[in-house]
């Protein structure tokens, strides 16, 4: 049984605005990337997990709960972690820690104390007096406090220093480690690729790519820069048959794209022209984002 499963999901606000035909599923013991910009419809999709959307058509269930039919059998295996959160201003942090401990029944605050000590917390802070980073910091400790099976994570490492970030994906492979399902919203993708077992890519409202990290650095396509110690080498290498992806001729540079079964036909033309240097291009997630996005492919892959 999948941990969390999403069939068909469609909600339509109108005017484009909304989340269509939306499908995947998350096993137990995977962390899942969802990546896309503000307003593709992450937060979306995430308020039906959570049974706070009732769907137009399509279901989601946790589980194997239905999350419209059970939202409170279905809240007790889960930590969430909203992207805007709102806190009362009369509290200090571990008041709030504390209270929010109390609702869940949790007696235990063993986890809460270790979690404010990795993320160097002050919890005597007053809620009202907080940095967006250190406001940030309370939601991750409430979210992760409880041990939950199921984690859904909205712009978790909004507003954090980048050490804290570094601490938060170390927090995030701890309890990939420990089995738990995580569904990581964000629009970073350092954060995404660093944690993520797939990636789903959002687009207006629809699920356009479902990706494994490693399948983009492992790809069969390479790049490579290429610099000339000369122009007449840099002009020369043009007039083969490789794919230039771009030429910079005030430093006699070449960008080319090549499959693995043609590298030595790379070497080959290399060999018979003097270079000053080669490297490869390493393919990001970004990039392929950005082919994604900018290429207008609205299809799963």
């Amino acid at each position: 049984m999948s941990a969390i499963k999403i069939e068909r999901l469609t909600k339509d606000f109108g005017r484009g605005k909304g989340i269509y035909d939306m499908s995947f599923q998350i096993e137990q013991g995977e962390v899942f990337g969802f990546l896309g910009p503000n307003g593709a419809g992450k937060t979306t999709t995430i308020r039906h997990l959570l049974g706070f959307l009732k769907p137009q058509s399509g279901h989601a269930t946790i589980l194997g709960m239905d999350t419209w039919k059970k939202p409170k059998e279905v809240q007790k295996h889960l930590g969430y972690l909203p992207g805007e959160i709102a806190f009362p201003n009369d509290m200090k942090g571990m008041q709030f820690i504390e209270y929010i401990a109390r609702m869940r029944k949790l007696n235990d605050l063993s986890k809460a104390k270790r979690l404010i000590e990795m993320f160097e917390f002050d919890p005597n802070a007053d809620l009202k007096r907080m940095s967006k980073g250190m406001k940030q910091k309370v939601g991750i400790i409430c979210a992760f406090m409880h041990d939950p099976e199921i984690l859904i994570l909205d712009e978790p490492t909004s507003g954090l220093d980048p050490l804290m970030q570094a601490r938060f994906i170390e927090l995030i492979r701890n309890e990939k480690k420990a089995g738990k399902s995580i569904l990581m919203s964000s629009h970073l993708f350092e954060e995404v690729e660093g944690t993520s077992d797939r990636i789903g890519m959002i687009k207006g409202g629809r699920l356009i790519s479902v990706i494994d990290p490693k399948d983009i650095s492992n790809a069969e396509n390479k790049t490579y820069k290429i610099e000339f110690l000369n122009a007449e080498d840099f002009v020369s290498m043009q007039s083969e048959v490789f794919l230039i992806k771009e030429a910079k001729p005030e430093h006699n540079q070449l960008i080319i794209d090549i499959s693995d079964e043609n590298i030595n036909e790379l070497l080959l033309a290399l060999s018979m022209r003097k270079v000053r240097f080669i490297s490869e291009i390493k393919h990001t997630l970004e990039e392929h984002f950005m082919g994604y996005y900018e290429g207008g492919n609205n299809h799963v892959q």
